[in-house]
């Protein structure tokens, strides 16, 4: 079962630093994240959300090679495998690409927006939804950009440990 942690960062930028060594842990096999999302309130006001995920693109991928596939089949019924190929594979990318854009995959859409609501200007958060992770070498990782947790789906003793070994590992750097 995947896990949800919000991390709060002072800078603006913070966060989508920690997203990159965190995708740099998963490619260690450190980390497995099932989704991220990284909100900015900008000196503005404003928030800007960028999902780690582009669902309309992974939607459209899929699609193209399905709709090739199905394509190629219907073509074989008219003797024209490449035009049904053709055919079958910009239906299925369109289609794809359609319900890619309207999914929700992950974290919720509207919990990021009411929470990002919350961090203060010029600061940012960090949603990440972790499926396994090798705590230990992962936190002294992430512990030099000082974040703080807001949230999580863990229970409440787990939640202090993680609160307690990021104050931990930032005492041991100083």
């Amino acid at each position: 079962m995947s896990e949800l942690v919000v991390f709060g960062f002072d800078g603006a930028d913070t966060a989508d630093e920690v997203l990159t060594k965190l995708r740099a842990l998963q490619k260690a096999y450190l980390l497995d994240l099932e989704d991220a999302c990284v909100v900015i309130r900008g000196q503005d006001g404003k928030l800007q959300i960028k999902q780690a995920l582009n669902l309309t693109k992974i939607g459209a991928g899929s699609g193209l090679s399905t709709g090739m596939l199905v394509g190629a089949l219907a073509g074989l019924l008219f003797l024209n495998p490449l035009a049904g190929m053709a055919v079958g594979g910009i239906a299925g990318a369109g289609f794809g690409a359609l319900t890619g854009s309207l999914s929700d995959y992950g974290i919720n859409d509207d919990f990021i927006k009411s929470l990002g609501k919350s961090i203060s200007v010029g600061s940012s958060a960090l949603f990440v939804l972790v499926r396994r992770a090798t705590a230990d070498k992962v936190i002294p990782e992430i512990e030099p950009f000082k974040p703080r947790v807001l949230k999580t789906s863990l229970t409440r003793e787990k939640e202090e440990k993680l609160r307690a070994a990021l104050m931990a590992a930032g005492t041991e750097a100083a």
